[in-house]
């Protein structure tokens, strides 16, 4: 039994978000000694050369990150490097700051492997975030910011929320991930509408001087003729990339207590419908993949990558399975592309398709 497992019963006992920030206090604190980071990186990271892969104009040493939702506020971005990620997202950040839903809004459900969260866009703000990846700098892995409106702004303030973010982490961004699938923010219109999301791409496009990769990140309840659409605006205004997919707001295959908590649902029960859709993307375009949904092994990670995935986002997992995930998920990648006698990663990608 690992440290992590004998510990998570006692976070467990804890409220999901307390649990959470406490999580992360020991990662800002162990990221602040070198000798701990040193121990750290030593314990935890994996890098081979079959999973060194570039995209968006970018090295990604390993093709296993930490999805958005994690680290809201860049504040241990280098904590997840050490643990062997190959790459982190920031936020959602949102321009300024808000608190998002009342508390309790994150959920664990055991049972089902799965978490439910309805926290709405709690940001620090731009400025603030912003200010701690100038003052600390950022990890030597590619950090996206993945960026968000405020819960009060209109579909026209909502543009103008983007254009912010984005200009705010031009320099210290690698990427940019926009979110317009969140199942937890007011529906005051519909924020994947065709005609939204080109007025949407055409500010960033104009406000993007520095040429920063944008990606766009997508729910997994969509139908196969509406990603179709999503797919023609991207394509239209040279978006760089998909990130499949958000949480679902599917609770119909859920047992736990919590299971009627309102919310999008993560983990588990995610990860078939997360993959079918990471799929059927890459059969509609050439545009690389980043997979996210129910990723908490190696072997979930290789059905993203052999269904079209380029890359691969943990969260949910990280929570159930803890520090050591990373590496075992590295390893575990390198043993099954030998077993089906691929050189590296790239050469597995949309396998399943052919």
């Amino acid at each position: 039994m690992t440290l992590y497992e004998s510990a998570r019963p006692l976070l467990f006992a804890l409220p999901a978000e307390t649990a959470h920030n406490l999580g992360k206090r020991a990662m800002a604190s162990a990221q602040s000694s070198g000798t701990l980071r040193r121990a750290i990186r030593y314990n935890y990271r994996y890098r081979h050369p079959m999973l060194e892969i570039e995209r968006f104009g970018l090295t990604f040493e390993s093709p296993v990150g930490v999805a958005a939702g994690f680290d809201k506020n860049g504040e241990v971005m280098h904590c997840l490097s050490d643990l062997g990620f190959g790459f982190a997202e920031v936020g959602t950040v949102t321009p300024y700051p808000q608190p998002g839903n009342e508390r309790p809004r994150l959920f664990r459900l055991p049972d089902d492997e799965a978490m439910i969260n309805r926290l709405a866009f709690n940001s620090q703000g731009a400025d603030r975030v912003a200010n701690r990846l100038e003052t600390h700098g950022t990890p030597q892995v590619p950090v996206a910011v993945n960026i968000g409106k405020m819960n009060s702004s209109d579909e026209h303030e909502a543009i103008e929320d983007y254009r912010r973010v984005l200009d705010r982490f031009s320099e210290q961004a690698d990427y940019f991930v926009l979110n317009v699938s969140c199942p937890n923010t007011p529906e005051d219109y519909d924020e994947q509408s065709p005609d939204h999301l080109r007025e949407v791409f055409s500010t960033l496009e104009d406000e993007n001087e520095n040429d920063k990769p944008l990606l766009v990140k997508v729910g997994p309840d969509s139908t196969r003729d509406s990603l179709a659409d999503l797919v023609e605006i991207v394509e239209e205004f040279a978006i760089d990339g998909i990130v499949a997919t958000n949480t679902t707001t599917d609770h119909d295959e859920l047992t736990d207590t919590h299971r009627n908590e309102w919310g999008g649902v993560s983990g588990e029960p995610l990860e078939s419908a997360a993959t079918e859709t990471v799929a059927t993307l890459a059969e509609l375009t050439e545009l690389p993949i980043i997979g996210v949904g129910g990723v908490d092994d190696a072997e979930g990670a290789y059905r993203k990558i052999r269904a079209g995935a380029s890359l691969v986002q943990v969260y949910t997992g990280f929570v159930y399975r803890g520090p050591s995930l990373a590496r075992e998920i590295n390893r575990g990648l390198v043993e099954l592309l030998r077993r089906d006698g691929f050189d590296s990663l790239e050469e597995a990608i949309g396998a399943d398709l052919e």
